[in-house]
């Protein structure tokens, strides 16, 4: 059975940080891109993070880069997401999921691609 649970999220002040974590189960995490994703109140869910199968490339949405950090361990079967500086607009609840969709060539970026999903962390940054 495939299974995604995340991690890590919590209430912190702007500037702060926080490390996500998506632990996977049922599948091998190095045959799947696994992406983080974030849905604030009213607005639709929009890609963060993708970490590529295999040679686990890193993408990077333009809002954060610089300020996260995405990384596996295929040991432990766990995606980490390292998100430093954190703004207000951060604030949203963080889904980690899982693709073969694209397979060695192309890692999507649309949530619509991604089959397996976790049931998200809350992050708010609040002063």
């Amino acid at each position: 059975q495939v299974q995604l649970v995340e991690s890590g999220g919590d209430l912190v002040q702007p500037g702060g940080s926080l490390r996500l974590s998506c632990a996977v189960s049922g599948f091998t995490l190095d045959y799947y891109h696994i992406g983080w994703f974030r849905q604030a109140p009213g607005k639709e869910r929009e890609g963060v993070s993708w970490i590529k199968l295999r040679d686990g490339s890193t993408y990077y949405r333009d809002s954060v880069k610089g300020r996260f950090t995405i990384s596996k361990d295929n040991a432990t079967n766990t995606v980490y997401l390292q998100v430093n500086s954190l703004k207000p607009e951060d604030t949203a609840v963080y889904y980690c999921a899982a693709s073969k969709f694209g397979g060695e060539w192309y890692v999507p970026r649309a949530p619509q691609a991604y089959e397996y999903w976790g049931q998200g962390t809350q992050v708010t940054v609040s002063s």
